[in-house]
């Protein structure tokens, strides 16, 4: 019984818990190796951090909010524009944990040559 308490004492407090906590963003060193090699990336991918270390995401629909031109596709991945499209980066997001990895970030000519679905550069 009290098992049973505490879960529903969690998953009630858990909205509220989230927006405290910022996101942690695995492989974030890969961004930072790739804006100093692409100099022109580095405003974009700061700001990209800034947004979603302070953003909450339930689902995919939640980030296109933040980001209007993000793509959702399989895996929970979602592809972004960075630098008015002439680099793409994309992540696996878990929801539930509000937890970002870092799958893949290169240009856009890269990009064209993998599956968002299913690439694993880092």
């Amino acid at each position: 019984m009290l098992k049973v308490f505490i879960l529903k004492t969690f998953y009630s407090l858990r909205p509220f818990i989230k927006k405290l906590a910022l996101k942690n963003i695995i492989a974030i060193k890969n961004l930072t190796e790739f804006y100093q090699k692409h100099p022109d990336s580095k405003s974009s991918i700061e700001t990209w951090i800034a947004v979603i270390k302070h953003a909450v995401w339930q689902k995919p629909s939640d980030v296109v909010q933040d980001f209007s031109d993000a793509d959702p596709v399989k895996n929970n991945r979602v592809v972004f524009n960075i630098a008015r499209n002439k680099y793409r980066l994309i992540v696996q997001i878990s929801y539930l944990r509000q937890w970002v990895f870092i799958k893949f970030i290169g240009t856009h000519s890269e990009y064209d040559k993998v599956d968002a679905s299913t690439v694993e550069q880092f």
